[in-house]
């Protein structure tokens, strides 16, 4: 049996031209205004040990991991299935910044299976960290910088979707539940099911106490006024949930102000990143869109399993799923000029020159025929009265 050589796996994606370059340029401009917000690039290696790799919160990544063994060492190494943690590690053991920190980056990512049915398992990963400040101002910077993304590639009629991991830990943290107990209901709450939620309570496996608190946290979602009664509800059960609530009122209503055109939904039961994240955690929908576009939150004290404690807050997307969304309109590029196969040392000067100005030049092989309109060009150089000269080609004369 015959197989297709040319056929990719399942879940890889390879950009042809113009599509490729009008990625490239989305790139480029994304990078720009990180630079113009006081990001530094960042190019973490492609692949680690994975004692490196999935390190502290990067066991969470353990089965997205591509493993393979070093053939120079014999040591196991892992292909980077998120760029996070290793935003972690630099700041920690390379860059070893006082203050606050800011970093951005994009590359290839791979995973053994994609995040939802049909997804991509080699997103373009993009994103921005910023350590070294434990503050709401932090966080508030990276989720402009997040809406700044959308809006560069213009994905129409996003939204912001807010929650706080405290809120829950809070309210579970005395609940006293074994590790299968825990998992079960984290699960639950992560597909937000009142009924499987119930039967948690009718097992034994939580209080009904405990099981009334969080049927009425799955239910807490949409505007600000949830947080209304989300305190009059919870806020007396810890400092610790009162203050969570507390930040996130704040962060909703900066916001409004910073971008008071873009919706902001409350979700209480969120819990994104749970095993790791330590307080806002968010993500960007848009409509008719049934996955995320972006989403972060805050990942403080991750450093420490690199020797290194700091506060943390970023947020990551995929690239090719936001072009795939939004209407990107690349620049329009100066129309490709035509240079035929010849070695006259005016003709190369020339086309040094022009390519030193920025210009496209497509010169002409021996042996072949194409013009100037088979090769997407719309002008040519022409020699005339001894000098080469651009010239709008027959072709677009003619048109």
């Amino acid at each position: 049996m015959r197989h297709n050589r040319w056929l990719l796996p399942e879940g890889v994606q390879e950009t042809l031209p113009p599509d490729s370059w009008m990625l490239e340029q989305a790139r480029r401009r994304l990078l720009d205004l990180y630079w113009r917000w006081g990001f530094d690039l960042i190019r973490p290696p492609l692949i680690e040990y994975l004692e490196s790799l999935l390190t502290g919160t990067g066991r969470d990544l353990d089965l997205q991991t591509f493993k393979l063994t070093d053939q120079l060492s014999g040591r196991m190494m892992g292909v980077r299935s998120d760029m996070t943690m290793q935003a972690a590690r630099i700041d920690a053991h390379r860059i070893l910044a006082e203050g606050a920190a800011r970093y951005c980056y994009i590359g290839s990512v791979l995973r053994t299976r994609p995040e939802e049915p049909g997804g991509s398992r080699s997103p373009l990963q993009i994103g921005v960290e910023l350590f070294g400040h434990g503050g709401l101002e932090s966080d508030l910077e990276v989720l402009s910088l997040l809406l700044e993304t959308l809006k560069l590639m213009q994905v129409e009629g996003f939204y912001l979707d807010l929650g706080h991991v405290a809120v829950y830990r809070a309210l579970v943290e005395d609940a006293g539940l074994d590790a299968d107990s825990e998992a079960a209901l984290f699960d639950i709450m992560q597909r937000k099911s009142a009924p499987d939620l119930s039967a948690l309570v009718d097992n034994g496996q939580i209080t009904p106490v405990l099981g009334d608190k969080l049927q009425r946290l799955v239910g807490m979602t949409g505007d600000a006024s949830v947080l209304d009664e989300a305190e009059a509800a919870f806020a007396h059960e810890s400092p610790r949930l009162a203050r969570a609530l507390a930040d996130l009122r704040q962060l909703t209503e900066r916001l409004a102000r910073h971008y008071p055109e873009v919706p902001v939904f409350i979700d209480l039961a969120e819990l994104r990143g749970y095993r790791y994240k330590t307080g806002v955690v968010f993500a960007a929908f848009a409509p008719g869109i049934g996955r995320e576009l972006a989403r972060g939150g805050r990942y403080d004290e991750v450093g420490a399993v690199f020797g290194r404690a700091r506060a943390a807050t970023g947020f990551s997307a995929d690239l090719n799923a936001l072009a795939a969304v939004g209407r990107f309109e690349p620049l329009e590029p100066a129309a490709a000029v035509f240079a035929p196969a010849d070695e006259d040392p005016a003709l190369l000067a020339e086309i040094r020159r022009l390519r030193s100005a920025g210009r496209r030049v497509i010169t002409g092989l021996p042996g072949r025929a194409e013009d100037a309109a088979a090769m997407g060009c719309n002008e040519e150089l022409v020699k005339v009265d001894g000098a080469w000269r651009i010239q709008f080609s027959q072709s677009a004369r003619q048109g």
